[in-house]
């Protein structure tokens, strides 16, 4: 089947979200069901990290902006995706998977790093249940140092500050109000943070993003990395 036909199936079971059974690929020459035929690619392309290659060589064309935007997004997993909950070994288990157990049921966390412009250029799953300022660091480490970091209180930690520092990024955080110790930061900066919370809601127009449908990390993380393709870099 040709490669545009295929491509053009996966962003629109991603977009109108449901079954790959009912995306419009037709497999009869080869006797596949519709979805083997749509998903085999999808996997394919996370696992050989095709998609992950062009993210990251479009994300990365202009360099490193002076200023970056941090923040993360609780993604609901449909009950069809709670397979790998049933497994509990170290590498195939749902925390493998990026799926973790939240007051309000089974979620996935996304954490993402985006420029002034909207656009993602670090994006990472963890599962629902872990605090954002845990995986900041490797999340940030991602790429060079930047001039400004610009967050929410839910990252205020002073090892995170002077780690920021030491690289030579000014933490734009507010202090938490039960701090002792009242940090300063750059107040004109921070009304620009809405700019992530944009980013997130653009990528949650795609119905597959905004619900996750599929049981693998390694999957998933394809879907989401294609939806911010079309959303920014292909667009």
């Amino acid at each position: 089947m040709d490669d545009r036909r295929v491509l053009s199936g996966i962003v629109h079971a991603i977009k109108n979200g449901g079954r790959w059974a009912v995306c419009y690929l037709s497999s009869a020459a080869r006797g596949l069901r519709a979805e083997e035929d749509a998903l085999q690619p999808l996997r394919a392309l996370g696992r050989a990290l095709r998609v992950g290659d062009v993210f990251a060589a479009l994300a990365g064309e202009e360099g490193v902006p002076d200023r970056l935007f941090v923040d993360s997004s609780c993604i609901k997993v449909h009950r069809c995706a709670g397979g790998g909950v049933q497994r509990r070994s170290r590498w195939t288990g749902a925390l493998a998977q990026g799926i973790g157990t939240t007051k309000g049921g089974r979620n996935t966390k996304l954490h993402a790093l985006c420029d002034e412009r909207g656009r993602p250029l670090v994006l990472m799953l963890t599962p629902g249940n872990v605090h954002d300022a845990k995986v900041a660091m490797p999340l940030i480490d991602a790429l060079p140092p930047t001039q400004e970091l610009v967050t929410e209180k839910g990252y205020d930690s002073k090892a995170l500050r002077d780690w920021l520092e030491a690289r030579g990024t000014q933490p734009v955080i507010p202090p938490r109000k039960g701090r002792l110790i009242q940090y300063n930061y750059d107040r004109t900066a921070y009304k620009h943070r809405n700019v992530v919370e944009r980013m997130f809601c653009r990528l949650k127009d795609f119905r597959r993003v905004a619900t996750r449908y599929d049981r693998n990390a390694t999957t998933f993380m394809a879907t989401v990395t294609i939806a911010a393709l079309v959303s920014y870099w292909l667009s």
